[in-house]
């Protein structure tokens, strides 16, 4: 084919379209980068076989691409009698049980609701890499301690984590755990989840539904312990 003998609209047709094809792979490829490093956030689902119990020889943990070593003084192998006894008191009131908690994304903020007193209230970290969720859920699996890792290297949102303490899934990846690796509760720190002091993430850990008791170290929701309700919003 003579180029030249084309008409000027088919010689700009014929210009355009290697442009607009890469522009569209370009797109793709962006969006689909994107995709995949957002199926890396929340917490990242809990593993299969996950039992909650503490992992032994873990000694490094990483966040935001920094490198730390572990310190492990806030461990507490068996929960206080208080924490039991407020336990106890959610499963005695299991079939009307009127707690639920609230998040305040824009106050930074968790309210645990006991009808219509406030049983606590304590600052979290939401998302800052990506969103937290909004909505009304159920916490679905609860687990002393679990290993979280995800995000991407590549724009300095990658975590290592071993042994987060006291998680509570309430959406897919999603959960309320304590955090050990920042201290800024009230600014949004966290890839969705919702992150806590460890002191207040354990209290919430028994405060809630489904129990897990003194020496369990998980527990599922289930026809007899729904889950306590979670409701997010902005």
């Amino acid at each position: 084919m003579d180029f030249m003998k084309l008409s000027g609209s088919n010689r700009l047709f014929l210009f355009l379209v290697p442009l607009f094809l890469a522009f569209g792979l370009g797109v793709f490829y962006l969006s689909g980068r994107k995709a995949l490093s957002i199926q890396s956030y929340g917490c990242c689902e809990p593993e299969e076989n996950a039992t909650g119990e503490f992992e032994e020889g873990e000694g490094e943990g990483i966040f935001a691409n920094q490198r730390f070593e572990m310190d492990y003084d806030w461990i507490n192998n068996y929960p206080a009698a208080d924490l039991l006894a407020l336990e106890s008191r959610a499963v005695l009131g299991a079939s009307s049980d009127e707690r639920w908690i609230e998040i305040d994304l824009s106050e930074q903020t968790l309210y645990a609701h006991n009808g219509d007193a406030i049983d606590y209230q304590f600052l979290i970290s939401g998302g800052k890499w990506a969103p937290t969720p909004t909505g009304e859920y159920r916490v679905w699996i609860k687990l002393k301690y679990t290993k979280m890792s995800g995000g991407n290297k590549e724009d300095h949102t990658y975590y290592y984590l071993p042994n987060v303490p006291y998680v509570q899934y309430f959406y897919k990846g999603y959960g309320l755990h304590g955090a050990y690796w920042h201290n800024n509760f009230g600014i949004p720190m966290s890839h969705g989840c919702v992150n806590l002091s460890i002191p207040d993430a354990e209290k919430l850990f028994y405060w809630t539904s489904p129990p897990v008791g003194r020496e369990n170290k998980i527990a599922h929701a289930s026809r007899v312990y729904p889950g306590t309700k979670i409701v997010i919003h902005d």
